[in-house]
């Protein structure tokens, strides 16, 4: 058998049809290479007993244990049979329940005194914690042959506890693995020779034993520094090749013009640019200035100004002769987008009409819902190059439309947007087009190394003058709820100031949601420690209320996603106008919209919000001169973790000290796409968050690497690797972000 074919071989072939079918539907594991990379979650070293005090509710669970007591019990009358055992471990006690005809082998096999590994899903009965019919495996056999075999395979050992589920226990993968392990042999080794020997690492195939076969710890800390490297290195050369590719790419180079657009621009502007702003468009023109494709992302903090940094390189491409999109994730923020840029440019952005500059230029909205003569309209300027920015949503990447010459693509809030979206707008060049992406969501420094690792990364971290702080506090409206009526007052006071507030909900609340709640269950984020199981709030009771109650005698409206798109507009402008003192809405309004009179922010049932999307909403008030409030109202119970959430979030306005709050609550699971791309991750050993060292070590390496060769013609077993991971879902789990 080839070096490459072992790793390949499917796990039927060695397991058996059942446990590889379990192994594929639950655990994803299909091949020998999957499951060598199916690593221990963590080891039990023998003889030291779990602490059966710290059990986690509700999971799957692998406990070594010895049996305190066992008794069968009879209910129904003597019709019914019931066996419990007690477990102790020194720390805590644990019940066992078997029901009916599962009680004779247990009953013979858990006598007082034996111990032995219990696997089950952890309950709560009579306010006692138990395992209800858990599987178990003796470690203390009576059987001379058997117990030879215990001990051979146990004693002195570290126990390797793997991830695992409800059809299969841990140690049955174990014994999965015991079957796949001389295949770790045939490994097929991805570091460099020289880079392997210079940092000392052990060889893959030992990593591997010794990472499923510890003799010591110490073999533990080995095997995961050298697969940890690995994860990180394969990734970044991915990486590294698709920059290099991209700067093979050919683009028109589009340089600024003297006396265009962006100086008229620049000499209407009623304040000085931040120097973050100067350096990151200085970064952005010279990317521009070249000639091939700009990929870069900007990040900055909710209001630190990307859009007055894009709308100038999209008005220096103008100048340059191209035209310049701008995908944004929402009919709403589109809008909001065109409503803004066409009030900064002012008459430059009526170029070719009456009253219009003469150096100006047509700025046209693009979106779904638009009528027929407006759209046909808009259609004609983008193809006759009268219109040189456009901004729009996902109907831009339609086929009708069609540019006159596409020099840059602005994308808005990237994790939105999938990368077959991205790519279909920039097919729309006559050469590959410029690309800046633009998120608002603060990156911790490796995240944006491994998730947006094909594109160069500015960061804006200076708020704009004038911006102004905001206050925020948790509202415990359960132990408290005259905080909440408190919350009410504040809201009436702002509004009693000439300010404006919003309320948000999780839920819009109208019959054809509540259907599909129905249908589909799928209620998001319901907070983990919530006992009481209703439905989160909603904007359209909520609404009600507030204008009955609270609030009554106060202008308050409604915004939600299922509005029809005028009706939102029409919403959004008279707020932005001040005629509306309160706008109850849904995350619609989470990125883009800009309304400096708004000082004060509700947040219903914020424990159902995630820590970024808490920060993206919280950005929208305190934008002008007036302090922003924002008010995180919640049930949660006070020593909840989704109330140590909201605390964070109440306790610092950094986006990227949050960003790391989130990530260490979430893992890289969620961080890496995994939801939203339907692809496993990568990453099995690596933590993007604890192991920075690593990530950008093996970037510089790969870096290197791949400018010595790009097409790694001189490492073939490195090239093997990237092409197990790089197959097609994966090329796009690893664009998307």
């Amino acid at each position: 058998m080839d070096r490459v074919s072992s790793f390949d071989e499917p796990l039927k072939k060695l397991l058996g049809g059942a446990t590889a079918k379990v192994m594929a539907e639950h655990l994803d594991l299909h091949t020998v290479g999957d499951l060598l990379h199916h690593y221990p979650r963590r080891y039990e070293e023998r003889g030291k007993l779990t602490a059966l005090a710290d059990l986690p509710l509700d999971e799957h669970v692998t406990v070594v244990a010895q049996v305190a007591d066992a008794r069968i019990l009879m209910f129904n009358n003597g019709r019914g049979k019931r066996l419990e055992v007690t477990l102790t471990d020194g720390s805590g006690r644990l019940q066992l329940v078997f029901f009916g005809h599962g009680v004779h082998k247990p009953h013979k096999e858990l006598l007082p005194g034996r111990q032995a590994m219990f696997a089950g899903k952890v309950s709560v009965f009579n306010r006692k914690m138990q395992l209800a019919h858990p599987t178990y495996q003796l470690l203390d056999a009576s059987d001379a042959d058997e117990a030879t075999e215990a001990v051979d395979a146990f004693a002195g050992r570290l126990l390797p506890i793997y991830p695992a589920c409800k059809q299969l226990d841990s140690w049955r993968i174990a014994k999965a693995v015991d079957a796949v392990l001389p295949s770790a042999q045939d490994a097929v080794d991805p570091l460099p020779a020289a880079l392997r020997e210079g940092r000392g690492f052990t060889p893959l195939p030992e990593a591997l034993l010794k990472v499923h076969r510890p003799q010591t710890k110490a073999d533990v800390e080995d095997a995961k520094d050298r697969l940890k490297w690995d994860e990180a290195f394969v990734l970044q050369v991915a990486l590294a090749r698709r920059r290099y590719a991209d700067t093979q790419l050919p683009a028109v180079a589009r340089r600024p013009v003297a006396d265009g657009l962006l100086d008229a621009f620049d000499a209407e502007l009623p304040f000085t640019l931040t120097q973050g702003q100067e350096k990151v468009s200085k970064e952005i023109f010279d990317d521009l200035a070249t000639e091939h494709p700009m990929h870069r992302l900007l990040q900055g903090e909710v209001g630190s100004g990307k859009t007055m940094v894009a709308l100038r390189a999209m008005l220096t491409v103008v100048d340059a002769g191209g035209q310049a999109a701008m995908l944004a994730p929402t009919e709403v923020l589109a809008q909001q987008h065109h409503r803004s840029i066409t009030e900064m440019m002012g008459e430059l952005a009526e170029g070719g009409m009456l009253g219009g500059s003469d150096r100006g230029t047509k700025v046209v909205l693009l979106t779904g819902s638009m009528g027929t003569a407006a759209r046909r309209q808009a259609l004609l300027d983008l193809v006759t190059g009268e219109a040189g920015i456009v901004i729009g949503t996902h109907a831009l990447i339609e086929d009708k439309v069609r540019f006159h010459d596409l020099g840059l693509v602005v994308v808005d809030e990237q994790h939105r947007f999938g990368v077959e979206q991205r790519d279909a707008l920039r097919s729309k060049g006559k050469q590959p087009p410029h690309l800046l992406v633009m998120t608002a969501t603060p990156i911790p420094r490796t995240v944006a190394m491994t998730v947006f690792g094909d594109l160069e990364t500015s960061v804006l971290d200076q708020l704009p003058a004038g911006r102004s702080p905001i206050a925020s506090h948790v509202v415990p409206a359960k132990d408290k709820p005259h905080f909440l009526s408190r919350a009410w007052e504040r809201v009436r006071e702002e509004v009693e100031n000439g300010h404006q507030a919003y309320v948000v909900c999780p839920r819009i609340g109208d019959d054809a949601e509540e259907a599909e709640g129905k249908k589909g269950k799928s209620k998001k984020a319901a907070p983990e420690e919530d006992g009481d199981k209703r439905p989160p709030l909603a904007v359209l009771e909520i609404a009600d209320e507030l204008r009955k109650g609270a609030l009554a005698g106060l202008g308050v409206e409604v915004l939600h996603g299922r509005m029809h798109p005028d009706e939102k507009d029409d919403v959004m402008r008279r707020f932005a106008a001040g005629d509306v003192d309160v706008l109850v809405a849904t995350t619609v309004i989470e990125v883009g919209v800009n309304v400096p009179n708004a000082t004060a922010m509700v947040i219903m049932d914020a424990d159902r919000f995630g820590v970024s999307q808490l920060h993206q909403l919280r950005g929208r008030v305190g934008r002008g001169s007036a302090p922003g409030l924002c008010l995180l109202v919640s049930e949660a119970h006070e020593a909840s973790p989704a109330r140590a959430r909201l605390c964070a979030v109440a306790a610092t306005l950094d986006g990227f000290e949050l960003s790391r709050i989130d990530l260490e609550q979430r893992r890289e699971g969620d961080v890496l796409g995994q939801a939203q791309s339907g692809v496993r991750s990568s990453l099995r050993m690596l933590t993007v968050i604890d192991d920075e060292e690593v990530i950008a070590a093996a970037r510089e390496e790969a870096v290197a690497v791949v400018a010595a060769d790009p097409e790694l013609e001189h490492l073939p077993e490195l090239r093997t690797v990237l092409a197990a991971l790089l197959d097609k879902d994966r090329e796009e789990y690893l664009d998307k972000g």
